[in-house]
């Protein structure tokens, strides 16, 4: 039975690669809304390229494969992040995940929260003004204040020493101001109405990871953000959704090599998107004695962000991660993630 399981986790490893090469002409633009649930605000993970799927992350696995998080070791684990995204947007992200039983014997399971809070500035709110007396064309109706939150419960369970499951269920919200649109009624005579473009839907998420048993490789399957079509004025359009499978494993395992307290693991996903081309992520995260971690990932298909970097410390439950992404004509992304464990 473990060695058909490899081998399904193996081909179906293969066919997302496959899929992959054979979609880079499937163009798939303005498909979504909700964008903000794609960007990655976990420092270790960017580092990586977000990479990540099968790697163990305590209650930061919420925001990737909520299925690693059955194995966390501890009682309690929290996360907190604070990502510069591009054009001045402001990204926070926390977690916090609760263990009543770790160890072998654990029945109970593994519960979670996750929040993603995002703040996009300020915004000059302008509609069109058709009258020669204007003579800019538009008026100026003062400052909105675009906003975007992600509250999440989630739960894992191990279902054997090598087999896990877990999921979550978000409430999500985006509040995009307000606008003015043509009314169904007075079309004709040139009326309008005001509407607040603010929806409030619920997401949910589904992951599995299986240990091999073969040194430390590990797959991990999951599924994003599955939710039914929602709209703003007129237009529908689906949230993000990202279908995403991968493998990891310390590859000192191959080497044997005690000198040194070190790890080398080399993490790789292929994701299937709803709302661009199939993407490969590689990355890779080098461990000096449980205390230092330098990591760097790639991701293809990427038109401003391929490679990126990152270092972490850890000592005593406290963890301290940050990422750099250089974003082409966006300058550049920094991330930084605080974990403790206890």
């Amino acid at each position: 039975m473990k060695k058909i399981l490899i081998l399904y986790f193996v081909a179906t490893m293969i066919t997302g690669v496959a899929v992959q090469t054979m979609a880079a002409e499937n163009n798939k633009i303005a498909q979504t809304g909700f964008q903000f649930l794609s960007v990655i605000s976990d420092a270790r993970a960017a580092a990586m390229a977000g990479a990540v799927n099968s790697l163990e992350m305590g209650s930061s696995s919420l925001f990737f494969n909520p299925a690693n998080m059955a194995y966390m070791k501890g009682h309690i684990h929290m996360s907190a992040s604070d990502n510069e995204w591009i054009a001045g947007i402001h990204h926070n992200a926390y977690s916090l995940a609760l263990n009543p039983a770790p160890g072998k014997g654990n029945t109970w399971g593994v519960i979670g929260v996750s929040v993603q809070q995002v703040d996009y500035g300020d915004v000059e709110w302008t509609i069109v003004d058709p009258r020669e007396s204007n003579k800019d064309g538009y008026l100026d109706l003062g400052i909105i204040k675009p906003s975007a939150l992600a509250v999440g419960v989630g739960y894992a369970k191990a279902l054997s020493t090598q087999f896990s499951v877990g999921g979550q269920v978000r409430w999500l919200k985006q509040d995009m101001g307000e606008s003015y649109i043509a009314s169904p009624t007075y079309i004709e005579d040139g009326d309008t109405l005001k509407i607040k473009n603010e929806l409030t839907p619920v997401s949910f998420d589904f992951g599995t990871l299986f240990k091999t048993g073969f040194k430390s490789l590990v797959f991990g399957m999951s599924v994003k953000h599955f939710s039914k079509e929602i709209s703003y004025a007129e237009e529908g359009f689906q949230l993000p959704l990202v279908f995403t499978i991968g493998a990891s494993m310390d590859l000192m395992d191959l080497i044997q090599w005690d000198a040194i307290d070190q790890s080398l693991l080399l993490s790789v996903d292929a994701t299937h998107y709803r709302s661009h081309p199939e993407q490969v992520i590689l990355g890779l995260d080098y461990t000096l004695m449980k205390l230092l971690s330098v990591r760097c990932g790639y991701v293809s298909s990427n038109d401003e962000d391929g490679v990126s970097f990152g270092m972490g410390i850890s000592q005593f439950g406290l963890q301290l991660d940050y990422a750099y992404t250089p974003f082409g004509v966006f300058d550049k992304v920094q991330r930084m993630t605080a974990r403790f464990s206890l």
